[in-house]
């Protein structure tokens, strides 16, 4: 079965599609990456409330990425498509990557500051994929394929900011 423009009812039709689509954000209109990527700061946010020590909080964003492997594989063969653009749990664990490197300090003036050049930084990799990203975006299919790019544009975009840090 081949849908080209997912609806509400196709998330629905299986968890897969809902985790893939980014419980509905995938949907939205336009930029959906974008809006999508969003819903990586509720995600740090339960991770880190779920635990506080780095090392349980990466093992649980592994097992978030290994539910978007499974996740967006499904929806994809669904969809007939293997990275389709509504597709943004990708985004969602790629960015919430991203914020474990970010400055801590994220309910101060500063620390927004620091979230919206992390957004910035992950959406400019993510959009443009430089080397090597676009290689893996190119070669890489299925859900590890579309689950893979992303985490390339996060380690990106945390060695921008790392650098940045280090600058100020």
């Amino acid at each position: 079965m081949t849908i080209l423009r997912p609806d509400f009812k196709f998330l629905l039709a299986h968890p897969a599609h809902l985790i893939a689509f980014g419980f509905g954000s995938g949907l939205a209109p336009r930029a959906p990456g974008t809006v999508g990527t969003l819903l990586g700061l509720p995600l740090f946010w339960l991770i880190v409330a779920i635990t506080p020590d780095l090392p349980n909080q990466i093992i649980l964003l592994i097992a978030a990425f290994l539910l978007g492997v499974w996740a967006c594989g499904r929806a994809g063969r669904a969809l007939g498509v293997a990275d389709h653009g509504g597709m943004v749990w990708d985004e969602i664990v790629a960015f919430a990557l991203v914020l474990m490197f970010t400055p801590a300090l994220l309910f101060t003036p500063a620390g927004w500051l620091w979230l919206a050049l992390a957004f910035a930084l992950f959406r400019l990799f993510d959009i443009l994929k430089p080397w090597p990203i676009r290689l893996a975006d190119t070669r890489l299919k299925n859900g590890f394929g579309v689950m893979f790019d992303d985490l390339l544009a996060a380690g990106y975009a945390i060695v921008a900011l790392k650098g940045l840090q280090w600058l100020v």
